[in-house]
């Protein structure tokens, strides 16, 4: 451990401690009187930075919250200012920004439209209806999305609507008992997109041994055009 501490603040109060013993015994301790005067003016001197110092930093945080609340409270009345611009201009027009000298708000970029179904997955109830699942890509942020189903019974033929849903789920309950082929088309929609369709078939058969009905998922390119 080092006799003299190596932290500025304690380095000073080391030899505050010792300066006036020091004197007392120069001679004894093998130093000089001129010498420990001259630290001792030299201690003071340590002494009186470090108060300056600390005042000064003291100063500059009181500097520092007075900028911070000084600026918050010019931003919030140019904010105001700012609202009442385009409050003016929602009513008289965009001449409004040009006589301000601030720039029109920017018309939003449209959101993409959602993307093409896929991971197509169907479970069976015991009451013959058919629950669809299956995921989409939806831009961030996008909100109303809907999703239109369309059934075809067998392998041609005109596809009929089903209905839409707000999610990535459709139960089909009203799918004519004993089909055994079937192909859906989905297709995302909002408002202002009209996401690409996707299209799948399912196979219905019996299980080994005459088990329960069971439903294979083959997912395809789309081959008709969906029907009105």
């Amino acid at each position: 451990m080092p006799v003299v501490p190596v932290d500025k603040v304690a380095k000073i109060a080391f030899y505050e401690n010792h300066t006036t013993p020091w004197s007392t015994n120069a001679v004894a301790i093998g130093t000089t009187a001129t010498a420990v005067t001259d630290l001792t003016t030299k201690t003071a001197a340590a002494r009186s930075a470090y108060n300056a110092q600390q005042a000064a930093q003291e100063t500059a945080k009181a500097a520092t919250l007075t900028l911070k609340n000084a600026v918050e409270a010019m931003a919030s009345a140019g904010s105001d200012i700012i609202k009442s611009i385009r409050a003016k201009a929602a009513v008289t027009g965009d001449s409004v920004y040009a006589l301000a000298q601030i720039p029109a708000p920017a018309a939003p970029s449209p959101r993409p439209a959602p993307g093409t179904p896929t991971d197509f997955k169907v479970a069976l109830g015991a009451d013959g209806a058919v629950t669809l699942n299956w995921k989409c890509n939806n831009p961030a942020g996008a909100t109303g999305t809907m999703y239109q189903v369309w059934r075809r019974i067998g392998a041609t033929g005109e596809f009929s609507y089903l209905g839409g849903s707000g999610t990535k789920d459709f139960v089909d309950d009203a799918l004519p008992a004993g089909s055994a082929r079937v192909t859906y088309q989905i297709q995302g929609v909002r408002s202002t997109a009209v996401g690409p369709w996707a299209q799948f078939n399912v196979n219905f058969g019996v299980g080994t041994g005459g088990g329960a009905t069971i439903a294979s998922v083959e997912e395809t390119t789309p081959t008709a055009k969906l029907a009105a």
